[in-house]
């Protein structure tokens, strides 16, 4: 007991003089407060009158006084407790006060000491991160942009069941409290947050949607660590408070579900519903409901496919908070509880679903209007309907799988044993995969890392490390294998791969109905339809033939004659002197004299080159921009034979202006844009503009007509496809560039213009033989078998039918030019251009080239 007592007395002491010390700075602190308060009195006597704040100061003195007397009825000043009582109404005060502070810095951020507050506005009026949503021209939706990828849903499409587990779990007093339940922060305190965190749901959505915890919403007293937690606690106490007062209960669950993070990229229960088990909220189970409210506890510990039995043992014990709170018996907790765990997993992605070459141009068309008007793709939910016709769209995609699948067969067959990427001897490109490979993204960051001192590591790295993979393949239903590889196998397995591309334009609208920039978007991210730009070859020729007849000082028409025969030209180029003497598919000439309708259907080189010389160089380039050509061309003697690289998008936008009675019209990929709530912001018009005479492009679409009807017509194939009911009429233009790297086809009919290109990735790539690879051969099946998928959709019967005929008369002479002795039957032509003397494309770089660091990097998949 003595031990006990002396301790006592030690505790005793120790407080009293820890008391005397307090009164001793008490003493102090009155002395500097007393000397404070006469030098404000000095200050403010000074700016104010004595008189003023003297009357001020005696008028607070008799308040107090006033007080102290009304207090001392009641209370003896001399009792035990009064000072007491006194210093806990003072401290009371006090506390009141620093917190009414404190309120007021969370509130307006002052000196930026917690970070900024959203308005009173923004909590009435919140605004959720909505993605946006890309639609067809028929309303069916073909993919999203997003920031956060959410779509709100309306209460009354949230289940019960889900509700009640939400509550049971995460705020089993929601309909008690108001914001801030005391009850549940006192049990986290004693628990020390084992026994939950004390947040309401109201706490959590406003966390959720004004993300108070980010950096860019924090301030300097964040930087501490135990008051960043006080502070950020405190934030959120304050919205909810707020939130509860300018909301219903309904409200606030409805944008709690759409606010909230579920994992893998699912934002919001829509999205959740969507992508772990395939359904619409309103279909989720109990149980389904269960699994993805266990979620909101850790999204990646408890995520149902990364750590399934972890998710299911969360499903269960939120089943039992359901029984807990009577929303469920004994005996279906315990029923629900025993069922596995199944989920169908469908994730989504921006590019995810048709048209995903289609998604690069919508967004770059959206995201500069948004900058414009003020709107942002990846966070203001809109609805942007697209042009595309969402059948044409899959037709269009079934097409081009169907026939390039065949086509690289036959491909992969032709180069059975031999590495197609060959010079224009047919000599393999050495060190071809190396110069590649230097474009790739991987190399670089491995040359970054490694270089100068490790050039080992990358050989290491990219010819020898093999990892797991995905890759593309035509022999499966799947599209694609698993299996290991490096990434210079990876590259040359890539390679040998066809390109192609498709797109089909209504002439007279300018709509884009459908967009196939490649095999798969997966695997191959280049847009080969607006990105790419080749040589266009023959099917360049129309502009020649346009200017010729369109001209007044050619005024040529289709019955004019030019004879088939050599043709040379020296010119200068570069301050080098140079003789180009281009050459006929066929290696011969016939000598004849043929009609232009003739001379185009068969694509003679040796005619069309003859006429660019004589309406110049200069004046084809004109006609091919005021057309709609965009891209630089080089006004040289070979620019008629298609020497210049355009896109096919432009190229089929130009094609437009023959149907369209000679007024060129700008390609339209988006038709109108819509806010959140459906309300229409601005719709888009074609642009229009006269290139052409209404006669001459009458003219033309009969010379086009020629490419099927001609002797010899290089289009002639088209015949063989279940595409002329209805009296239906075409005119088509093949075209095929030297070495066939490049096939291409481009088919006219009254209310469709449909155009393809087929090649390899690097123009060193390609059929050896134009019998194989010229565009009659790679690029014509393509549209041949989208326009019969098209034709037999009895939705597209009316695409069908004639040219209409001319409403102007018409000058030229077009129809029955005449027998000439030179009409004689010749075998039949290809389209295969060559742009220099020889077959040799002139773009081909014999030998390796080092690395080019302005280079664009090379996006084959590795």
């Amino acid at each position: 007991m003595s031990e006990y007592r002396e301790r006592f007395r030690a505790v005793r002491h120790a407080f009293g003089t820890f008391r005397r010390r307090i009164r001793e700075r008490r003493g102090q602190f009155s002395e500097v407060r007393r000397g404070l308060g006469r030098r404000i009195y000095r200050h403010t006597a000074r700016v104010a009158g004595e008189e003023r704040v003297n009357a001020f100061a005696n008028g607070y003195h008799r308040y107090r006084n006033g007080l102290r007397s009304f207090v001392h009825r009641y209370i003896d000043p001399e009792s035990w407790y009064y000072p007491y009582l006194k210093n806990g109404v003072r401290g009371f005060l006090i506390s009141a006060l620093l917190l009414g502070i404190y309120v007021i810095i969370l509130n307006y951020n002052v000196l930026y000491l917690t970070g900024a507050m959203p308005s009173v506005a923004e909590l009435r009026n919140p605004k959720l991160n909505q993605a946006s949503e890309i639609y067809a021209q028929d309303g069916i939706m073909i993919g999203k942009f997003y920031a956060e990828n959410r779509t709100p849903i309306k209460f009354e499409n949230i289940p019960k069941p889900l509700i009640e587990a939400l509550i049971a779990t995460e705020d089993a007093r929601f309909y008690q409290h108001s914001g801030i339940d005391p009850r549940a922060i006192g049990r986290a305190i004693i628990s020390l947050g084992h026994d939950g965190g004390g947040s309401t749901i109201t706490q959590q959505f406003a966390k959720n949607l004004f993300k108070t915890r980010r950096k860019s919403n924090t301030g300097l007293l964040s930087r501490i660590p135990f008051v960043r937690k006080i502070v950020y606690k405190s934030k959120e106490w304050l919205m909810a408070l707020k939130l509860e007062r300018n909301f219903t209960k309904k409200e606030i669950i409805t944008y709690y579900f759409n606010t909230v993070d579920f994992g893998s990229n699912a934002f919001g229960l829509k999205t959740a519903a969507r992508t772990f088990f395939n359904k619409e909220p309103d279909s989720l189970n109990i149980q389904e409901g269960a699994v993805l409210v266990g979620l909101q506890k850790a999204t990646t510990n408890y995520n149902p496919l990364r750590n399934p039995k972890r998710s299911e043992e969360r499903r269960n014990v939120v089943i039992a908070q359901m029984a807990k709170y009577n929303y469920l018996t004994k005996a279906q907790a315990d029923s629900i509880s025993a069922l596995p765990l199944l989920t169908n997993y469908t994730p989504e992605n921006p590019y995810s679903g048709p048209a995903s070459y289609l998604k690069n141009a919508v967004q770059d068309f959206v995201e500069k209007w948004g900058e414009e008007n003020g709107y942002n793709l990846y966070t203001s939910g809109l609805r942007i309907f697209t042009t595309i016709d969402s059948r044409m769209q899959t037709y269009a995609e079934q097409a081009t799988g169907e026939k390039m699948k065949r086509l690289q067969q036959s491909f992969d067959n032709h180069w059975r044993g031999q590495n197609p990427w060959t010079d224009e001897d047919g000599n393999e490109l050495p060190g071809f995969i190396d110069s590649v490979a230097r474009r790739t993204e991987r190399y670089k960051t491995l040359s970054r890392r490694f270089l100068p001192l490790y050039p080992d590591s990358i050989s290491y790295y990219m010819k020898k490390k093999k990892y797991k993979m995905r890759v593309f393949t035509w022999n499966n239903k799947r599209g694609y294998d698993s299996t290991e590889m490096t990434p210079y196998d990876s590259i040359s397995y890539y390679k040998r791969f066809l390109q192609s591309g498709m797109v089909a334009m209504d002439p007279h609208s300018g709509y884009i109905r459908a967009w196939v920039g490649g095999l798969d978007y997966d695997y191959f991210k280049y847009d080969h339809v607006k990105q790419g730009r080749r040589q266009p070859g023959s099917t360049f020729k129309p502009f020649v033939y346009t200017a010729a007849i369109d001209d007044t000082i050619s005024n040529l028409s289709p019955c004019d004659r030019i004879q088939d025969r050599p043709f040379r030209k020296a010119y200068r180029e570069n301050g080098e002197d140079k003789m180009w003497e281009p050459r006929n598919s066929t290696g011969y000439y016939t000598y004849s004299h043929m009609t232009l309708r003739r001379a185009m259907a068969r694509s003679v080189n040796s005619i069309t080159a003859r006429l660019t010389d004589d309406i110049g160089p200069e004046r084809v380039a004109e006609y091919a921009h005021r057309m709609g050509i965009k891209s630089p061309l080089d006004a040289v003697p070979s620019i008629g034979l298609g020497s210049s690289d355009v896109s096919l998008y432009e190229l089929v936008g130009a094609y437009c202006t023959f149907v369209n009675d000679g007024e060129s019209i700008e390609p339209l990929i988006v038709q109108r844009i819509e806010d959140r709530d459906g309300n229409v912001i601005e719709t888009f018009a074609p642009k229009k503009k006269r290139a052409i005479s209404e006669e001459t492009a009458f003219l033309m679409r009969y010379m086009l007509q020629g490419g099927l009807q001609e002797p010899g017509g290089t289009s002639q194939n088209l015949w063989s496809y279940d595409l002329f009911k209805n009296h239906n009429e075409m005119g088509a233009k093949t075209g095929t560039t030297s070495n066939n790297s490049d096939g291409w086809f481009v088919g006219i009919s009254n209310n469709l213009v449909v155009g393809a290109w087929v090649g390899g990735d690097d123009r060193s790539i390609h059929f050896r033989s134009t019998d194989m690879g010229e565009g009659a051969k790679t690029a014509m099946p393509l549209v041949g078998r989208f326009l019969e998928k098209v034709y037999a959709d009895p939705k597209f019967k009316n695409l069908q039918g004639p040219f209409p005929k001319p409403t102007i008369p018409v000058s030229k002479e077009y129809m029955n030019c005449g027998y000439s002795g030179d009409d004689e039957e010749t075998d039949d032509e290809s389209d295969s251009t060559s742009t220099s003397s020889n077959t040799a494309d002139s773009t081909f770089v014999p030998t390796a080239p080092a690395p080019d660091p302005t280079a664009p990097t090379d996006t084959t998949k590795i």
